[in-house]
C-alpha cells in the first residue's frame, strides 16, 4: 500500500510525502474499543509500514484504549525491520505508574495547569499539533476520538483514515 499522490484515502497525504523522503512525526487516533482488531491490525501494519517508507521516523502513541495498544503492538513489529523509528509515549498525567519501558522515550507535554479531566483531551491536542500525519479509527462522530479527529481538520493535518463502508448513512446519520 502506498499512501501517496493520488493514492491515498480521505485528506491527501500527498502534500507531505511527495516524490522525496521528508522526515516526519506520526500521531494515532481512535476509539477506546475496537471491532475486527486482526483487520485493523493489518490495516496498522501496512499504512505505518507505507510512511516508514516514506520518512516518518517518530511515533507519538497515547497509551490508553484498545486502539492506542494495537498501533504500538504493530509499531513495535516494525522496528524489529526499521530499528531507526522511536516510539514515543506521550502523557497525560505525571507519576501514574503506566509502563513505559515498551517505548523508546515519553513527553509530558505542558499540562501543567490543565485541569485533571481535561488532560487527555489536551494531551490529544498537543499530539495531533506535534505530528504531520494522524492515521485514525474513528467510526463515529461522537467520543473523544472524533472531537480529535474534528481538530485534526480544523488545524490541516493530513489524515490517514480507515476505510469505512457506511451503506445508506448519510452525514446526518440517517
Amino acid at each position: 500500500m502506498k499512501i501517496g499522490p493520488c493514492d491515498c484515502t480521505n485528506t491527501a497525504v500527498c502534500g507531505i510525502m511527495g516524490s522525496g523522503v521528508l522526515l516526519m512525526n506520526v500521531t494515532f487516533c481512535g476509539h477506546a474499543q475496537i471491532w475486527q482488531s486482526q483487520e485493523i491490525e493489518k490495516w496498522l501494519f501496512d499504512v505505518t509500514q507505507s510512511l516508514i517508507e516514506q520518512g516518518a521516523a517518530t511515533f507519538y502513541l497515547g497509551g490508553y484504549g484498545a486502539f492506542d495498544s494495537l498501533a504500538a503492538s504493530v509499531l513495535r513489529e516494525q522496528k524489529k525491520r526499521y530499528p531507526h523509528i522511536e516510539l514515543v509515549l506521550v502523557l497525560a498525567y505525571l507519576n501514574t505508574g503506566y509502563g513505559v519501558s515498551s517505548y523508546d522515550s515519553t513527553v509530558y507535554p505542558p499540562l501543567e495547569t490543565v485541569p485533571r479531566r481535561f488532560a487527555i483531551s489536551h494531551r490529544n491536542r498537543w499530539m495531533v499539533e506535534a505530528a504531520d500525519v494522524v492515521v485514525a479509527y474513528v467510526l463515529h462522530d461522537w467520543g473523544g476520538a472524533a472531537t480529535t479527529l474534528r481538530y485534526t481538520e480544523k488545524i490541516g493535518r493530513q489524515i490517514v483514515l480507515y476505510p469505512v463502508l457506511r451503506i445508506g448513512v448519510d452525514k446526518a446519520g440517517k
